[in-house]
């Protein structure tokens, strides 16, 4: 009776505790784990920190079209010594001395207006080459974001991957288990030599190492995620999403391979949606103005400039003296040591590095498109022969199974079977997450999908 007591409260407290965890765990599905990488990731947050610092380059080009406009107010107090004077009676008057000390005060404030008219088209190439850089870091930070995105769906996948071949791996030791209980069994009323039970012991426990290797790599996976997107590894998520599905239909298998054979239209397409050759693009936008910036100390600067202000000696009289001022200045540099002219070496070398960098941006364009499509190729006809690789692998173990049942065949003729089921099992697995991957990796080298 104790006994019987004793197992009802075990089996209420393992049930608890596995309420009690399931409570805890969360779900996590892939949009969540996009928008989580988006708010979190140090990389986007770089990203977006350069677009504010390239606006606030802009707002300050913009500024130079402005007048500047500023006040200013001084005090400033003089002392001079020199010899006094005694005290004298001049036609009965009494003259005092004098010390000999004079101190003066003088109070000022004004409000100055200035104004460039011209800068030798400075002030142009300037805001020019701030709003390419603005463009092009948006642009940028756009390419991150998918990039991101991109590595949290393909980590996101890999953690399903591996809890699929976890099932596989525990499916295959149950499986081996339910198998040595028979050997056992028939050992036991001498129908099967010992040898069998002892080989297939080692076989279940060479299973149980690969359930805890599988297990391993998934809890593994499920800690990258986590990171990638910036979440506490020490908590608990469940990882499913019902949007992904492991069946694939032959009409989108058929579909990706009509996509494979069409790389000149993706790849000009990708060189016109992609943010990274955008944003190479505005770069060399931007070099291009910085050489006409620097062609500015070529030419003279015209300024307009007034002012009103007030001085006086005494702060409480310093309304009475007002002044105003008013005019233009002109400035042309004859002969700067050759400074402008290394300026615009640079300007030009810089457009040409941006220049060479834009082609590199298109050749890699070029080829990463190029392999997403072999791999997109290579991944379906994978899926295919996984998919006759299973069908044949279960009716090899099922013949070899019947055949050591009856006495036709040997143990190692199973397990040599078994071992080949498990592994067609596992090759579909990676085949189909292979095939989700390779699909989403071309949309990532299209540079179509914005986040």
């Amino acid at each position: 009776m104790r006994f019987r007591v004793a197992v009802r409260v075990l089996i209420a407290v393992v049930s608890m505790t596995t309420a009690i965890a399931s409570a805890q765990t969360k779900a996590l599905t892939l949009d969540q784990a996009r928008q989580f990488a988006l708010d979190r990731n140090l990389s986007v947050a770089q990203a977006q920190n350069n677009i504010e610092s390239a606006q606030a380059g802009v707002l300050a080009a913009t500024g130079n079209y402005l007048p500047n406009l500023s006040a200013s107010g001084s005090w400033n107090r003089s002392q001079n010594d020199r010899p006094g004077t005694e005290p004298f009676i001049f036609n009965g008057i009494l003259i005092p001395g004098s010390t000999g000390r004079t101190v003066n005060n003088n109070f000022s404030a004004g409000v100055d207006l200035s104004y460039t008219i011209f800068n030798g088209f400075a002030r142009e190439g300037n805001y020019t080459s701030a709003s390419a850089a603005a463009i092009s870091s948006e642009n940028a930070a756009v390419r991150t974001r998918q990039s991101i995105v991109y590595q949290v769906e393909a980590s996101y996948l890999n953690v399903l991957r591996n809890e699929q071949l976890v099932k596989v791996t525990e499916e295959n030791l149950k499986r081996d288990q339910r198998q040595l209980e028979r050997i056992t069994e028939s050992n036991r009323v001498g129908a099967l030599s010992r040898a069998d039970v002892y080989r297939q012991q080692s076989q279940v426990a060479s299973d149980e190492l690969s359930v805890i290797t599988a297990q391993n790599n998934f809890d593994k996976a499920k800690a990258d995620l986590l990171a990638l997107i910036g979440l506490n590894v020490n908590e608990e998520y469940q990882i499913a999403d019902p949007s992904i599905t492991t069946e694939i239909a032959q009409s989108d298998l058929e579909a990706a391979s009509v996509q494979a054979q069409s790389f000149s239209q993706l790849a000009g397409k990708a060189v016109t949606t992609r943010p990274d050759f955008v944003s190479a693009q505005e770069a060399v936008r931007s070099a291009e103005a910085g050489i006409t910036s620097a062609r500015a100390g070529y030419f003279p600067s015209v300024s307009a400039f007034a002012g009103y202000g007030y001085s006086s000696t005494q702060l409480s009289k310093i309304s009475d003296n007002r002044s105003m001022n008013w005019g233009m200045n002109i400035r042309w540099t004859l002969f700067d040591g050759f400074g402008t002219n290394y300026a615009i070496q640079s300007a030009q070398v810089r457009q040409k590095n941006a220049e060479l960098s834009l082609q590199q941006t298109e050749r890699d364009i070029n080829v990463e498109v190029k392999k997403a499509l072999l791999d997109l190729e290579a991944a379906r006809k994978a899926y295919d022969v996984s998919l006759k690789g299973v069908t044949s692998a279960t009716e090899d173990r099922k013949i070899a199974e019947e055949r050591y049942n009856l006495g036709a065949g040997t143990l190692l003729d199973l397990l040599i079977a078994n071992a080949g089921l498990v592994n067609a099992q596992a090759n579909k697995v990676n085949a189909v997450y292979n095939y989700i991957i390779a699909k989403r990796n071309v949309e990532f080298a299209v540079g179509e999908r914005t986040y």
